[in-house]
């Protein structure tokens, strides 16, 4: 499975446009945001693919974005979602609840987390997990999104001009 991952959007519908484009460029088979969504246009965006998005600390909507999401056909994971990718199993936060964090890395049960809020790119393994956050289409120098082979575990971060502000 070709997982694109996304975060950090803050309502920039233009930035997550490209980066869903760039992501089925990419052969992504499923979409993953990790929160602060920032408004549904955003989620029109990924409107017509298989797709999940979790809250972030900055979605004060989540009660409306939950309600739009189920009309568009997207997963909602609320503050943390799960998913599995033939055998792979994965869990979707924001980034934001260092005690889940903490205890998910413990725990050892889940192959990837994923994960937004620092606005940093990341790829780091500890134990069994592997700790994937693409970086931020907002307030980044650089906005960076990732595609996951689930297969073949590899991972590859990719920049997205910003054509606006």
């Amino acid at each position: 499975m070709i997982v694109g991952i996304l975060s950090d959007t803050h309502g920039r519908a233009d930035m997550a446009a490209l980066a869903v484009a760039k992501l089925l460029e990419h052969k992504a088979e499923y979409l993953v945001h990790c929160g602060d969504v920032g408004g549904p246009e955003v989620l029109d965006t990924l409107a017509g693919h298989p797709a999940m998005f979790v809250f972030g600390n900055n979605d004060d909507d989540a009660d409306d974005l939950a309600k739009y999401a189920k009309i568009l056909g997207i997963a909602c994971g609320g503050r943390h979602g799960k998913l599995a990718f033939a055998g792979k199993r994965a869990v979707v936060t924001h980034g934001d609840d260092q005690r889940l964090i903490h205890r998910l890395i413990a725990e050892q049960q889940i192959d990837y987390l994923f994960l937004g809020h620092t606005h940093q790119k990341l790829d780091r393994r500890e134990g069994r997990v592997r700790i994937i956050n693409p970086g931020a289409l907002h307030r980044a120098s650089v906005k960076t999104i990732a595609v996951l082979n689930t297969e073949s575990d590899d991972l590859q971060f990719l920049a997205v001009p910003d054509k606006g502000r």
